[in-house]
């Protein structure tokens, strides 16, 4: 077990960062956490590519496993739920379970089957198991899938997902993990999503009744399928705006989106504001999305990441998205803390901050950390906040504004600077007796000559460091009052009040 053993051993040489300044390892659960916060699981990044990154990420998670299964059993769960890493997760979960069977450590099965929230997630676990492991299955990764199977496999979640074009569809999951079926509809409509993807041609059993008003529609001739524009007939049979738009054949016109947006989930709805606007969508229906997005309870119980709301807020220039968007973040922002006394916020602007954060490249390592910091500050007692990459500058905090508002006036005021990351500098510069310090960057400072960035900030204030990509390498030592944490969801940030009260618990889950 050796080789499992993950006690931090000191090497013979200082580790730099990707920049040459004085680096800090870190203990490989901390280096995991980091790194799977921020992977997206075959990106590339500034200072690390894909292949690289990915490896380190399987080696972690395999040592980690193995060497603190407690940890790792609640770890991967929080990635899922809490982070909303999904690849991530379910690389994490099934290298976690390979290692363990390995090692004979039980509970592998019920960290694999929370880590599958989507119906998709049970074919893409086992796509990811048969290309790198081959087609034998240790039974906690076969349960596990079956259990995430039986929990997510419902009639609208194979017509959207039981795509042909999926390497592993419903039908070989049920093929090959076995799932025990709650009751007998589903039992039905396993055997269907079998019948699919063997190309059976048995009657659809009388219990799938949105399967059958979906054929009913599919039946239609294609011109008549533009007159059908009733929300019942196409929400009974299942259909989502992607189907609605392959079924017209033709361009979803304002007529077609009103038709759907009725039974459009809270993110199809914010990714899709831009096209409601020019296909012309009247105002009456763009009220009730607006109502939609702006309601607390929905944007909690949609569980959307405050950065989406500043992607579709820069995707959509209608003016009449700009409030809802604006009140939905401060919405999704609700356990920000509120911070007593002085705080020095620093937001890395450098050239590397400028990674993708999203998966799609719409939003930056940048943008991400400016909404964070600014979120902090709006929150806090009074608030110093700074951009810095070579330069630095104050960014002035206008009391009552909105975080939308204090993005847009940050990017229009030219604070991302795109240069180098001189943070030991910044750090010096700005520090002026506040009570805490909070950094948000990739941690990749510029060579310096002081010990460590945080040098200058006394040993007794905290100093809290957000790292945005997880490279192996840090800017500070993570002891005493020097933290490090990823993630930035507003229940991460919500670890600062925890510790400054004592709490020894660095992990938010």
């Amino acid at each position: 077990m050796a080789k499992f053993n993950i006690k931090l051993r000191k090497s013979r040489n200082q580790p730099t960062t990707a920049e040459g300044a004085r680096g800090f390892t870190r203990e490989p659960r901390a280096e995991l956490f980091l790194l799977g916060v921020s992977n997206m699981v075959g990106a590339d990044t500034f200072y690390e590519g894909a292949t690289d990154r990915d490896t380190r990420f399987r080696d972690l998670v395999a040592a980690v496993a193995v060497a603190d299964p407690d940890w790792f059993s609640r770890f991967v769960p929080w990635l899922r739920s809490g982070a909303m890493m999904r690849s991530a997760s379910v690389v994490a979960a099934l290298e976690g379970a390979r290692a363990q069977v390995a090692a004979e450590i039980p509970g592998s099965r019920a960290v694999v089957n929370a880590a599958l929230q989507r119906a998709d997630e049970p074919g893409e676990a086992l796509a990811y198991w048969l290309t790198r492991h081959g087609r034998a299955l240790p039974k906690p990764v076969k349960r596990g899938i079956a259990d995430a199977a039986v929990r997510l496999y419902t009639e609208r979640s194979l017509l959207k997902y039981d795509s042909v074009g999926s390497q592993v569809r419903f039908g070989d999951v049920i093929d090959l993990t076995h799932p025990t079926v709650r009751d007998e509809r589903q039992g039905d409509l396993f055997r269907h999503a079998l019948d699919r993807r063997h190309s059976r041609d048995n009657p659809l059993p009388a219990s799938l009744r949105m399967l059958a008003a979906r054929d009913a529609l599919m039946a239609l001739p294609v011109e008549q399928r533009r007159e059908v524009t009733d929300p019942a007939v196409l929400g009974a049979a299942g259909m989502t705006w992607e189907a609605l738009a392959g079924w017209r054949q033709g361009a979803m016109d304002a007529a077609a989106w009103e038709s759907v947006i009725p039974t459009m989930g809270y993110l199809a709805l914010l990714r899709n504001l831009r096209n409601f606007d020019q296909a012309g969508v009247g105002d009456a229906v763009a009220e009730m999305v607006a109502a939609k997005l702006s309601d607390p309870g929905e944007v909690a119980t949609s569980r959307v990441l405050p950065m989406r709301f500043l992607s579709a807020y820069n995707a959509a220039p209608s003016l009449r998205w700009a409030y809802p968007l604006e009140r939905a973040l401060q919405h999704a922002l609700v356990n920000v803390p509120a911070l007593d006394g002085r705080t020095l916020i620093l937001i890395d602007t450098s050239g590397s901050m400028q990674s993708p954060f999203s998966k799609d490249g719409t939003l930056r390592c940048w943008d991400a950390a400016t909404v964070f910091g600014l979120a902090l500050a709006a929150r806090a007692q009074a608030a110093t906040v700074v951009s810095f990459s070579n330069a630095s500058r104050v960014f002035p905090t206008t009391a009552g504004e909105s975080v939308l508002a204090a993005v847009r006036r940050f990017k229009d005021g030219g604070y991302f600077y795109g240069m180098g990351t001189d943070t030991e500098k910044a750090v010096r510069e700005h520090y002026d007796r506040h009570d805490r310090v909070v950094i948000l960057t990739d941690e990749q400072a510029h060579w310096h000559g002081a010990v460590d960035v945080a040098a200058a900030v006394p040993a007794e204030v905290p100093v809290f460091t957000w790292n945005l990509a997880g490279y192996r390498v840090g800017h500070t030592p993570t002891v005493g009052n020097r933290h490090t944490f990823g993630g930035l969801s507003d229940a991460a940030f919500a670890m600062i009040p925890l510790i400054e009260a004592g709490s020894r618990d660095r992990w938010p889950f």
